[in-house]
């Protein structure tokens, strides 16, 4: 799967890209059908230590599925980004296949 990674405000680290694609490659294998992905990494200018946020927007026949999560790194972000896109994918699945 194609996968665009843009880091707002700051560089990332090809570690952490290569980390966003092995991720979102394990997501394919819930919905075939997936065209690409974007992932948007942000760092918000709070004191909180949850300033990390990852946005995941992944594109599929009929609509795009979007997921953002908060997290105190980006890999716990993009973990919890990956699990909540694998969720809505399945579903996504499923309603498709009832139809």
């Amino acid at each position: 799967m194609k996968v665009h990674v843009q880091s707002v405000n700051f560089k990332a680290d090809i570690k952490l890209i290569e980390f966003i694609q092995k991720r979102l490659d394990k997501i394919e294998q819930f919905f075939d059908h997936v065209i690409d992905s974007d992932v948007y990494l942000k760092v918000q200018n709070t004191s909180a230590k949850e300033n990390k946020i990852v946005e995941v927007r992944v594109n599929v026949p009929g609509h795009p599925m979007v997921v953002k999560k908060e997290a105190s790194t980006f890999e716990e972000a993009m973990d919890l980004c990956a699990d909540s896109m694998g969720r809505q994918l399945r579903k996504h699945k499923e309603k498709v296949k009832g139809l």
